[in-house]
């Protein structure tokens, strides 16, 4: 095992799309070694707040953080009070802290190597969401899914060129 990320890189990076409408997720994750790079990011991101994003440790419940530590950082700007600010803190942030214990409890993370690494997850959630129980399944299973890609280091190249042929995405080109 290298000083890096549980695939023998120095950083794993992630990407996962899931569900649709308002209440999908698109999950973004950085996953790496305490001491490398990926800590100083980290530690960079929750001393660095600003207005509409401060990005917070996962927990899954009060006072039980997630491990590997994993910071969320909003993609969306958020207002205290709003429902969407409620779903990113609430459900989006349980999907996540649960995403990240399925991807231990299926060994993409080793679960020996909890400990010595720290993942950054940056989370979208629509401001239209409306459904907690929507919003919570969709970032489970697509952070999951991010850091199984990151594992396998997926996409392909060849899938990457093949897709450039006609690009698209939940807010371009599709009908």
């Amino acid at each position: 095992m290298s000083a890096g990320a549980p695939s023998g890189r120095a950083t794993q990076i992630g990407e996962a799309f899931s569900g649709s409408g308002s209440n999908a997720a698109h999950i973004n994750t950085v996953l790496g070694a305490k001491g490398g790079p990926v800590e100083m990011a980290w530690a960079a991101a929750l001393a660095t707040p600003r207005a509409g994003h401060a990005a917070f440790v996962t927990v899954i419940r009060p006072d039980v953080a997630v491990k590997p530590f994993t910071l969320f950082v909003n993609k969306a700007a958020l207002e205290a009070g709003t429902s969407h600010a409620n779903l990113t803190w609430g459900a989006a942030q349980a999907g996540v802290a649960s995403g990240v214990v399925d991807a231990v409890a299926a060994g993409i993370i080793p679960a020996e190597l909890a400990d010595d690494l720290l993942l950054i997850a940056a989370v979208w959630v629509d401001p239209a969401a409306d459904s907690e129980e929507a919003v919570f399944a969709n970032n489970r299973d697509a952070t999951a899914r991010a850091l199984g890609r990151g594992a396998r280091g997926e996409p392909e190249l060849s899938d990457v060129r093949a897709a450039a042929a006609e690009p698209a995405n939940p807010f371009f080109r599709q009908g």
